[in-house]
């Protein structure tokens, strides 16, 4: 019997973008501008934000440029760190779970505003996180967002068969093993704490997080040992 259900909410913010591949020798498909497509009032309404703040002296355009900058510089490392430490450490893994971004702040990583809630995996329960209406995502633990994450077959899919687009992601998991799907949101955001990989007694923390991908802590793939 097949265990697979998910977790709604429908207050997002929204991130949009996606990459196009085409076959060599192919001409390139026109890629139109953003200024191509229609002035949105949410486009409207964060550029009067922005220039009521410049305005104000809230914040400097350079100060604004360096901080887009980090964030667009995050990598799936931030995120790796937090699952090796909790690995290790079982009060640090209780506090993790109670709270990511007060956790990530004890190694020195800033998770940003917006609440991130961590979801374990266990023996018989496997964990996994989807944006149904656009791409909400923990961007600063994660770094930035697979365009697959963004794509609409997988924010209509996963939901409806988990076990499918795993599988399909190359991570087959038995009828035995539960799926649960978590929707993103503005409000808060999910980050996968992956089981710890047998065979890893006695590692250090560096060598662990080196087992964690970005996909493992979206729940599309689980931590391997490599083979000699």
């Amino acid at each position: 019997m097949s265990h697979d259900h998910h977790e709604h909410d429908h207050d997002h913010d929204h991130e949009h973008d996606h990459g196009h591949g085409h076959p060599p020798g192919e001409r390139h498909p026109f890629q139109p501008d953003l200024e191509d497509g229609p002035y949105t009032w949410h486009m409207a309404l964060a550029d009067a934000v922005e220039a009521l703040l410049l305005e104000k002296g809230i914040f400097r355009p350079e100060e604004m440029r360096r901080t887009l900058e980090d964030i667009d510089s995050k990598t799936p490392a931030n995120g790796a760190r937090l699952v090796a430490r909790a690995w290790v450490d079982p009060a640090f893994k209780a506090r993790l779970l109670a709270d990511v971004n007060a956790a990530a702040a004890e190694l020195g990583i800033d998770a940003g505003p917006i609440p991130i809630r961590a979801v374990e995996c266990r023996p018989g329960e496997h964990h996994v996180i989807v944006c149904t209406l656009c791409s909400c995502y923990p961007r600063l633990l994660l770094g930035a967002a697979p365009d697959w994450y963004k794509a609409r077959a997988y924010r209509s899919r996963v939901v409806r068969e988990p076990r499918a687009v795993l599988a399909e992601l190359g991570l087959e998991l038995s009828e035995e093993v539960a799926v649960v799907v978590h929707d993103s949101t503005a409000e808060l955001r999910f980050m996968v704490l992956p089981e710890r990989p047998a065979g890893t007694e006695g590692w250090d923390e560096a060598r662990l997080a080196a087992l964690v991908t970005r996909d493992c802590l979206i729940g599309v793939a689980r931590p391997e040992v490599p083979r000699a």
